[in-house]
C-alpha cells in the first residue's frame, strides 16, 4: 500500500489498515482540479463570513490549498504537528471503522472527487467533503478532542441488522450517483431503497442514535447562538449550496442537546432543521450524557439483549474485568430481569484488559461459551472477593469436587482443575472437568462436552460492539474497491481536459496569453456549448489581465446562465469570484510529492 506512515498511522491496528487505499493522485483530471478550485474559492469567499473562526485558519494549518487537490503526503506532513493524520479510503467504509479511525486521531478521506454535475452537493464522500470539510476544524484542539472521543465511544455502539443494510444502501447510492454512466432509473431505485430503509427504522439502535449525533454535529453542526450561528459541520463546509441555504430562515435552528439522537436525517435532501451548540465543550457534555445510556457503560440484561439482536460480534464485560467476545445468542434472567447466565455461539474469545487470555482464544472456544453471572446462593461474599481461606472453605480450589449453587437457579457441579487469576491474585476464571451446568432442570453443559470454563463475576458492567482484543478474530475481510479505469478517453473529452490543463498551466506559470485564451474560447463555443466552468476560468484570466476579450466572455456567460437555469447561480458566482479574487495565503507543502 503506497502511503507514508507517520507516528499517528503507526499506531493503527491491522484491521483498520485494510481500508487504506492509495490516493492515485495522477488519476485526477484537469477538470477535477478545476472543480476543486471553484468549490474552494467559493467556500473561502463565503465561509469566511459565516464559518467558525477555526475554519480559514485551519485550512492553512492542515495543508489545504484553494488551488490544488490536496495530497495525502503533504497533508500528513502538516497534520502530524497537531497530532493527527489522514488516509485515503475507497468511499464509504463501515460506520464502526470510520469512528475507530477517529479514535486513533486519523481522518479518513475518500480519494474520489465529485463530478461537475454534483458540484454543490453529493451523497458520496469525496475529497472536498472529507479534507476541506473535516480537516480545517480539527486544528481547533477542543473540537479535535471531541472528534477523537466521539470515535472512541461511537465505535463501541451496538448496531442492528437494519443498520448494516442501511450502510450498504447508502454506499450503493453514493457509487451510482457519482458514476456519470449510471442509468437514471438505477439512481432512482437506489434513492428509494435508502428512503424505504430510513422510514422503516422505528426503533433506533445505539449506532443509529450516535450516527444521528454525528450527523447533527460533525457533519451538519452550527455553533454560537440560535439567532446568530456559525458553521462548523463538514457537510455544510463542503456544500457550496447548502452552506448558504442553511443560514436562511427556511431552516429551523434548535439548541443542541441529547434529544438530537432521536432525530433522523435524510442524506438525499437538504436538512429542514439544524442544531446549534453554544461551544465545542457542550458537544462533549452531550456525548458523555449519551455514553452514560449506552450498553458500554450500563451493561446488564439490556446491553446483552442488544448484542443478541445485533447478530454481530460483540463483547460483554464482568465486574471482575474478564471479557467475553463472540456472537451472543442467549441470556437467562432471574425474576428481577438480572442476567444469571450468558451464552455465545461459534468462535469466542476471553480477554482481560483488552488482551486475550492465554489459551482462551477462538480455536479453544470454537463452539461457543456460556457462564453464570451473579453470587452464590446464601453466601454474602462474591467469589471474586473471597480470600484464599474463603475459597478453600467453599471447596473452590484445585482437585476438589464441588457444587456451586448460584442465585437465579444456576448450578455448576464438577471437579475443579485450575483457576486463572489477575495480577492482584483475584480469580477470573475457574475450569472444571466432569462438569454439569444446569438452570434448574435444563442442562446447559454436559460432562461429555469436555472442560468447562466458568467466568467469575457478580454482574455485567459493559456490553459493546466488536471484540475486546481485535487480534482474537480474523477482522481482515474488506476488499478494496477496484475502479474500472478508462483506458481510452473519448477524443472530445480528452480535448476538453487539455483545454482545462492549458488554462491551469497559464495561471500557475504566469504565462497568460490573450491570443491563446481567444483560441480556447472559440473552440469552446463551437464544440462545448453547455460547458460553463471552463468559460468562467477563461473570464477570470481575461478580467485579471484587462483583456478586450473579457466583455465578450462575460456576455457569453450571461447568455449561458439564461439558457441553463440549473447552473445560473453557479455561473453568476463564478463571475463574482473572477471580479473579486479570493485572497488567502497558500499553505506550505500542500501540493503532491509524487
Amino acid at each position: 500500500m503506497a502511503y507514508e506512515e507517520n507516528e499517528v498511522l503507526r499506531r493503527l491496528p491491522e484491521h483498520l489498515k485494510q481500508f487504506i487505499n492509495d490516493q492515485h493522485y495522477e488519476s485526477y483530471t484537469p477538470i477535477d482540479q478545476a472543480v476543486w478550485r471553484y468549490v474552494m474559492r467559493k467556500n473561502v469567499d463565503y465561509l469566511k463570513k459565516v464559518a467558525h473562526g477555526s475554519y480559514v485558519e485551519g485550512l492553512q494549518k492542515t495543508g489545504i490549498s484553494t488551488e490544488t487537490i490536496p495530497s495525502m503526503y503533504g497533508m500528513n506532513r502538516i497534520l502530524k504537528d497537531i497530532g493527527w493524520a489522514a488516509v485515503a479510503v475507497d468511499g464509504f467504509i463501515p460506520p464502526t471503522a470510520f469512528m475507530e479511525f477517529q479514535a486513533y486521531n486519523v481522518l479518513v478521506i475518500a480519494q474520489d472527487i465529485r463530478q461537475i454535475q454534483n458540484i454543490e452537493y453529493t451523497p458520496a464522500p469525496d475529497i472536498i467533503h472529507e479534507s476541506a470539510g473535516h480537516a480545517p476544524i480539527i486544528a481547533n484542539p477542543e473540537y479535535a478532542e471531541y472528534l477523537r472521543r466521539f470515535g472512541e465511544i461511537g465505535s463501541k455502539a451496538i448496531s442492528s441488522a437494519l443498520d448494516y443494510e442501511m450502510y450498504e444502501a447508502i454506499r450503493h447510492l453514493s457509487i451510482v450517483k457519482e458514476d456519470r454512466e449510471s442509468d437514471p432509473k438505477v439512481i432512482d431505485l437506489a434513492e428509494q431503497k435508502v428512503l424505504d430503509l430510513q422510514n422503516s427504522m422505528t426503533e433506533l439502535s445505539e449506532m443509529a442514535k450516535i450516527r444521528n449525533l454525528h450527523w447533527w454535529t460533525v457533519e451538519y453542526g452550527l455553533i454560537g447562538t440560535v439567532e446568530n450561528p456559525k458553521i462548523y459541520g463538514a457537510g455544510l463546509l463542503s456544500s457550496i449550496g447548502e452552506s448558504k441555504w442553511c443560514m436562511g430562515s427556511e431552516v429551523k435552528k434548535l439548541p443542541y442537546d441529547i434529544t438530537a439522537a432521536e432525530v433522523n436525517f435524510d442524506i438525499t435532501q437538504p436538512q429542514p432543521q439544524l442544531f446549534v451548540t453554544p461551544d465545542f465543550a457542550h458537544l462533549n457534555f452531550v456525548l458523555e450524557q449519551f455514553a452514560n445510556q449506552m450498553g458500554l457503560r450500563t451493561g446488564g440484561t439490556e446491553g446483552i439483549k442488544q448484542l443478541i439482536e445485533s447478530q454481530n460480534l460483540g463483547t460483554i464485560e464482568y465486574n471482575t474485568g474478564i471479557q467475553v467476545s463472540g456472537i451472543f445468542k442467549r441470556v437467562i434472567t432471574d425474576n428481577h430481569d438480572n442476567p444469571v447466565y450468558i451464552q455465545a455461539e461459534g468462535p469466542t474469545a476471553l480477554s482481560y484488559h483488552e488482551k486475550e487470555l492465554i489459551g482462551h482464544g477462538t480455536v479453544y472456544h470454537s463452539h461457543g461459551f456460556g457462564s453464570p453471572v451473579g453470587k452464590l446462593k446464601n453466601i454474602n461474599i462474591a467469589i471474586e472477593n473471597m480470600s484464599p481461606y474463603d475459597l478453600e472453605a467453599y471447596k473452590i480450589k484445585e482437585g476438589e469436587m464441588t457444587k456451586l449453587e448460584f442465585e437465579g437457579g444456576i448450578t455448576v457441579e464438577g471437579e475443579i482443575i485450575t483457576g486463572t487469576r489477575n495480577r492482584k491474585g483475584k480469580v477470573l476464571l475457574v475450569s472444571f472437568k466432569n462438569c454439569t451446568v444446569k438452570h434448574y432442570d435444563e442442562i446447559l453443559f454436559h460432562p461429555d462436552w469436555g472442560v468447562y470454563d466458568m467466568a467469575i463475576g457478580k454482574s455485567i458492567v459493559s456490553a459493546y460492539a466488536g471484540p475486546a482484543d481485535f487480534t482474537s478474530f480474523d477482522m481482515i475481510t474488506h476488499q478494496l474497491e477496484t475502479k474500472a479505469k478508462k483506458l481510452e478517453v473519448p477524443a472530445k473529452e480528452q480535448k476538453l481536459r487539455e483545454m482545462y490543463q492549458q488554462l491551469r498551466g497559464m495561471r500557475e506559470n504566469n504565462l497568460i496569453n490573450e491570443e491563446k485564451l481567444s483560441q480556447i474560447f472559440e473552440t469552446l463555443k463551437s464544440e462545448y456549448p453547455t460547458e460553463w466552468l471552463l468559460p468562467v476560468e477563461i473570464y477570470e484570466l481575461a478580467f485579471l489581465n484587462k483583456y478586450v476579450l473579457q466583455q465578450e466572455i462575460k456576455e457569453y456567460l450571461n447568455n449561458l446562465a439564461k439558457q441553463q437555469k440549473e447552473v445560473t447561480h453557479l455561473i453568476e458566482d463564478g463571475i463574482h469570484l473572477s471580479e473579486n479574487p479570493v485572497i488567502s495565503a497558500e499553505p506550505v507543502s500542500s501540493t503532491p510529492n509524487l
